[in-house]
């Protein structure tokens, strides 16, 4: 056969590694090892039934067609209040941009931002297909690191640090994957009011966790700071809130001036969002929000069961986290590699959990562990997880 030569970019993408974990762990199971997965970060509680509803309801009435490229405007009407009744803040719909999950919001901000000779900053720890993006757009990845002395939450200096003339955009992520960890709202107001300084750099936040975080102070968006308004982009979607993972719902909103390149994006990428899944999206946005409450409260329990129990172990040392639905533990007094604990854990105990290293380089002696998982699984994982270290 002969071999097809290919775009060098190609070679530039990375992976999400929970995915990969997730396919052997599903093979384990399939060849009958009994398996739990503390490593996807999907919520096991259920959508909205009024989402559910509706979206079977829009099938029944005939809404089968395309939508508008950037979403329907009666769902973009409804993230528009919704951020309004949250946040306090004032976004025009036409700003709103419905996309089938959150990753194309990231590879449209690498599109417009990212070619050879440029920087771009993300954080490290930090979501895999920052970086990933980042290389296939060209631009040059500069990490910040997330240090676990400060819960790791952002410091601004660090990355106001890193800012340079070829910077022309900066990925942001609170509450944060894979650490949990929240930025307060003081260091916000720092490095917004450093970024005063460097007009042109465009600011990409991160905040599909937004509502799951459990102290009584709301994590800041950056949508509540007016002076960067004209170049910020925020990412959002209903996967983590609402549980509707699967369902490939997201939003985002942009400066005006970039509106209509993403459209013409959503076009030659998607030409348009489900249209059925749309009406479920509004129909969770506009109804109860008791189930996200509750969800919110169970994932509180598990965070402070989960850390007692890690922080129990004599080879663990394990933050607590602020928001998001992880833990990011770290192991290095185990002698083992992240990698190598992983695996291990895998095949010796059949528990999946994430090497900090998929997250960057500064994950090197963590992992991540999610407890998105019924209280009784995680239970019996980290019961293996204990007996897997004893063994050591």
């Amino acid at each position: 056969m002969n071999e097809l030569t290919l775009a060098a970019r190609v070679n530039r993408l990375g992976t999400e590694s929970a995915f990969d974990v997730l396919m052997r762990a599903n093979q384990m199971a399939a060849e009958g090892h009994d398996v739990i997965n503390l490593g996807i970060g999907q919520p096991d509680a259920k959508p909205p039934k009024t989402a559910i509803e509706a979206a079977r309801k829009a099938l029944r009435d005939g809404s089968h067609g395309y939508t508008d490229p950037p979403g329907l405007p009666i769902l973009r009407e409804a993230v528009a209040a919704d951020l309004h009744r949250r946040l306090g803040v004032d976004v025009a719909p036409d700003r709103v941009f419905i996309t089938p999950g959150a990753k194309p919001v990231m590879f449209f901000a690498m599109l417009l931002f990212g070619e050879s000779g440029v920087e771009i900053l993300y954080p490290d720890p930090g979501f895999p297909i920052y970086r990933s993006m980042i290389d296939f757009s060209g631009a040059a990845a500069t990490p910040y690191r997330l240090e676990e002395s400060r819960g790791f939450s952002l410091d601004p200096e660090s990355v106001l640090s890193r800012v340079t003339e070829r910077t022309r955009l900066i990925i942001l992520n609170s509450p944060s994957n894979p650490t949990g960890g929240v930025t307060a709202r003081q260091d916000v107001d720092r490095l917004v009011e450093g970024l005063m300084e460097h007009p042109r750099v465009a600011i990409l936040s991160d905040e599909i966790y937004d509502r799951i975080y459990f102290d009584e102070r709301r994590p800041p968006s950056l949508l509540e700071y007016p002076g960067i308004r004209d170049r910020l982009i925020v990412l959002n979607g209903w996967s983590k809130t609402y549980a509707m993972t699967g369902w490939r719902l997201g939003y985002s909103v942009w400066p005006r001036q970039l509106a209509d390149k993403v459209t013409r994006l959503a076009i030659n990428c998607h030409s348009c969002v489900n249209n059925a899944a749309q009406m479920g999206g509004l129909a969770a946005l506009e109804g109860p929000q008791g189930s996200v409450s509750a969800m919110v409260s169970e994932f509180a329990s598990r965070r402070t069961r989960l850390v007692d129990r890690l922080n129990g172990l004599s080879l663990f040392s394990c933050p607590t986290p602020g928001g998001a639905f992880y833990v990011f533990p770290n192991i290095t007094k185990t002698g083992l590699s992240g990698r190598t604990f992983q695996d291990r854990l895998l095949a010796e105990e059949g528990v999946a959990l994430i090497d900090g290293t998929s997250f960057g380089a500064a994950g090197e002696g963590f992992v991540r562990i999610s407890f998105a998982l019924d209280q009784p699984h995680i239970d019996e994982g980290m019961d293996r997880i204990a007996r897997f270290v004893s063994n050591l």
